[in-house]
């Protein structure tokens, strides 16, 4: 059966002769035979033979488990040939998750104790390869012998098997830290590469090998301006630059030298100065290194003029026809914007240029650095460029830059009416992909702008008149139209150009809202609240806005249809208070989380439910926020139980006004969380009808110069409590102590046992993924007793 058994490279050739997958897999499954054959009869002049071939079949992808025992004979035989072989065999069939790769340490200190360089070479590529922490810890004595041996090959191995060591074991780095110092020394290319990657692992992983090495810094500065200046042997350039890995190699040592230490850095800032002037950037090699030499500028304590000198590198590679090399510059100088503000701005009109990128990452890359560059002095032409990016730029990236825009604008605006103009056009380009407050805040500020009412009512009349598919624009134009129709109406606008409008033109437009299909039930609700305002602000019959509120009373969305009834009930029972009730709002002040609020309605609430009795009038101006809330969602919303009604008291037995008792003492807040400028905090509100529930509002601020993108927040509870989680009001946390970001939870316990929270937050941050898990076991007593 042996003698039938194919050679190795014929087994090959049929292999690649097979005209279908079924050919092949009989080709194999015929020599597999064959060789488990071999292995039973034990036959040990052609072991290794068998096992090069079922090699071959393992890497093709068939199953080859079988031959992992063999491989532990080869490696323990006296012959050369058997051992490469079974070396071989056992870095691809062997894995620290079985335990026969133990069965090898044994041979392997065998090897490493013997004097031929080629066995010496083949255990220590083995151990690199597949060493377990258990093989590390067992043989680490015999590779720090060897790192010291006069041959330079097996001192490359060795030295290359103590870094996978580390990585694996880094308690061991005790044992590597005295040969290091004197490898330094070494000129061999292989060694000093080696060597240098050694104790950057040391250093990385043990504070003691920190302090230890940076008494080296010297010896390292003079190895790499050996480098730069008199260049090393020929073999080991690149395009003209002197071994540019050893020279990135050692600059990143130097980065890990050098972080917060004062003494290092003055050493190596002469030296950084010269490999970033003197290395030739015609060369992806030089590049490479240039590139390792910013960073390892910015991250230690470098010199004011170096590191202008490095963005000014960075500023270089935007200009580099290499979309690679682009791309990394913008991340590093979107790192640098924030230490570095006044060095980056140099180079805004590059940045700029790069929005226009066919390249999907480095559009969003330039996006995120352009919004980031915005400030006081540049937001006009900075918004300008944005907004005309907006206009042609890739549906993925309208929701980033559309909100980047509006935040940039609220932060730096430098007037109110060019604040409106804004969020007005970006409203028109990209209104359904705006964040969700966008509509909130301007409401907001137009109606905190006295002067501005009348300009931004006829802007916003225009708007929709031209284009009713943009959501936050109608729902934005409906509520300034049913505030400041009259404005509409009346005389003119010195700001904008002249526009006649009549009151059937603006009930037309209303119910042409109504009517779309685009409309969101909310987009209605806002209409249909306009109207009714319009039938106190223009004069005229108002047949055709309650022929509306009649059709819409029997609208199967029960939001509109309850707000279309209690407007007919205002048309036709209280029709002497509607004048009082439809009153302009007042100035909205932007308010903190939703449990504040909801806390704050609640005290008002109370205090009105114990006021004495009122006259009508007063009442009914009492009640104008309240009615106007209907302009809002209110899915979520949650009200206590009504008021049984009294028979002087019909209005507030109409609107259905809640009476809430007086509400418990606050409960603290507590800060869970805080890393480079982003903030988490939770604040407790626990409803007094219901003890056993307890609402916390988890608050994302941001005050570092970088938005905080892609920000969840996720939960856990233990099994005897109830988690629910509502959906985030966004998932963008601004840069800068903008408008912070809320989610609100919800938590039944019924057994009121002690709260323990665990959160998981997911988010980027600089260009940078992070996540990090941690546990709140301080929750104040107040939550749960």
């Amino acid at each position: 059966m042996v003698a039938s058994s194919l050679k190795l490279q014929d087994l090959i050739q049929e292999i690649r002769g097979a005209k279908t997958q079924a050919q092949e897999r009989e080709v194999i499954q015929k020599e597999c035979a064959h060789i488990r054959a071999s292995f039973r009869d034990g036959d040990p002049l052609h072991s290794h033979r068998q096992l090069a071939k079922l090699l071959y079949v393992h890497m093709l992808g068939y199953p080859a488990h079988f031959g992992q025992m063999e491989c532990l004979k080869l490696i323990a035989s006296p012959r050369f040939t058997d051992k490469r072989v079974g070396y071989l065999g056992a870095m691809l069939l062997l894995d620290e998750r079985q335990d026969a790769h133990l069965l090898i340490t044994n041979s392997i200190k065998n090897d490493l104790r013997q004097g031929i360089e080629a066995v010496q070479g083949l255990a220590l590529c083995t151990l690199s390869a597949m060493g377990s922490a258990e093989m590390c810890r067992d043989l680490a004595p015999e590779v720090e012998k060897l790192l010291l041996q006069p041959s330079p090959y097996v001192r490359k191995k060795a030295v290359l098997t103590a870094v996978h060591m580390i990585r694996k074991v880094p308690e061991l780095s005790d044992i590597f830290l005295p040969p290091c110092a004197q490898l330094l020394h070494e000129r061999h290319h292989g060694i000093l590469l080696g060597t240098v990657t050694l104790i950057t692992e040391l250093c990385e992983r043990s504070p003691a090998a920190l302090q230890h090495f940076r008494k080296v810094v010297p010896q390292l500065v003079h190895t790499l301006r050996t480098l730069v200046m008199t260049g090393c042997s020929a073999e080991h350039s690149v395009s003209g630059v002197s071994d540019p890995f050893l020279q990135v190699q050692i600059l990143r040592l130097l980065r890990i030298l050098g972080r917060n230490h004062e003494e290092s850095s003055e050493t190596m800032n002469d030296l950084l100065a010269q490999v970033a002037t003197n290395t030739d950037t015609s060369r992806n090699a030089g590049n490479a290194v240039l590139f390792e030499t910013v960073l390892t500028i910015m991250d230690i304590r470098s010199a004011a003029g170096l590191r202008v000198l490095a963005v000014n590198i960075l500023g270089r590679f935007l200009l580099n026809s290499d979309r690679n090399i682009r791309y990394v510059a913008l991340t590093s100088l979107l790192k640098l914007v924030q230490s570095d503000h006044s060095a980056v701005q140099r180079h805004r009109p590059t940045v700029v240029e790069c929005l226009w990128e066919p390249d999907a990452s480095l559009s969003r890359r330039a996006l995120e650095l352009s919004l980031a560059l915005v400030n006081s002095s540049n937001v006009r032409a900075m918004t300008q460029e944005l907004q005309g990016f907006l206009e042609s730029c890739p549906p993925d990236l309208r929701a980033d830059c559309a909100s980047g825009i509006l935040l940039a604008a609220e932060r730096f605006a430098p007037t109110k009416r060019w604040h409106i103009d804004t969020i007005l056009r970006v409203l028109t380009t990209a209104g359904t992909y705006v964040r969700d407050d966008a509509v909130a805040n301007l409401i907001q500020l137009i109606g905190g702008a006295q002067e501005l009412h009348a300009y931004s009512v006829r802007r916003l009349y225009s708007a929709l008149a031209e284009d009713i598919s943009q959501q936050p624009l109608v729902q934005v134009a409906a509520w300034c139209i049913g505030e400041y129709g009259d404005l509409l109406l009346e005389g003119t606008c010195e700001e904008t150009e002249p526009l006649q409008v009549e009151k059937e033109e603006v009930l037309a437009l209303l119910e042409r809202v109504l009517q779309s299909q685009m409309s969101l039930p909310a987009t209605r609700g806002y209409a249909l609240t306009a109207l009714m305002k319009l039938s106190t602000r223009l004069h005229g019959d108002n047949n055709r806005i309650c022929q509306v509120m009649s059709i819409y009373g029997s609208c199967q969305n029960v939001e509109l249809q309850q707000r279309a009834v209690e407007y007919n009930a205002l048309f036709r029972k209280y029709d002497h208070l509607r004048a009082a009730v439809l009153e302009k709002m007042p100035l909205v002040e932007r308010g903190g989380p939703q449990v504040d609020e909801e806390v704050k309605e609640s005290k008002e609430v109370a205090q009105l439910s114990e006021a004495a009795p009122l006259p009508t009038e007063t009442q009914a101006s009492k009640l104008l926020d309240l009615l106007d809330l209907l302009d809002g969602p209110s899915e979520n919303a949650q009200h206590p139980p009504p008021l049984d009604p009294t028979p002087g008291d019909t209005l507030i037995h109409l609107l259905d006004l809640p009476c809430a008792p007086r509400p418990p003492a606050p409960i603290p807040n507590l800060k869970v969380f805080e890393r480079e400028g982003l903030q988490l905090n939770l604040s407790f509100v626990r409803p007094p009808g219901t003890p056993t529930l307890l609402l916390i509002t988890v608050t994302a601020t941001n005050t570092s110069g970088g938005d905080v993108t892609h920000f969840i927040c996720q939960a856990a509870v233990p099994k005897s409590f109830q988690l629910q989680l509502q959906a985030p009001s966004g998932d963008t946390v601004p840069a800068q102590g903008g408008p912070p970001m809320t989610q609100l939870l919800r938590i039944l316990n019924p057994n009121k046992a002690p709260l323990r929270l665990k959160l998981r937050l997911t988010y980027d941050h600089f260009g940078q993924s992070v996540q990090e898990i941690f546990e709140v076991n301080n929750l104040p007593v107040e939550t749960w007793q």
